[in-house]
């Protein structure tokens, strides 16, 4: 007699992750490596915009704190839509 174990794992909502996600981990590593004195105190997903017919961008406001001070960091990083490669990212100080 043989014995089949199966185990079934059922995927709840809680479980999966948004589609910009990527590109989220992306905007923290780079705002990770132009400003290394300071951390990540919070983050958002502010949207994402069809640049031309072949490049779309993801932006995030990520709040930043060194010591006592905080600002606000709009990360922009524009890709190829098709093949999600990274075409710029670029950074610009906001009010927080």
């Amino acid at each position: 007699m043989v014995a089949i174990l199966l185990t079934i794992t059922f995927a709840t909502p809680t479980d999966a992750q948004p589609p910009y996600a990527k590109w989220g981990r992306i905007a923290m590593q780079e705002t990770k490596q132009k400003y290394p004195h300071e951390q990540i105190v919070d983050y958002l997903h502010v949207g994402r915009i069809q640049k031309t017919p072949t490049t779309s961008e993801e932006t995030f406001k990520l709040l930043l704190q060194e010591g006592n001070r905080r600002r606000a960091l709009l990360v922009h990083i524009e890709f190829e839509s098709r093949t999600e490669k990274v075409v710029r990212i670029s950074f610009e100080e906001t009010r927080v």
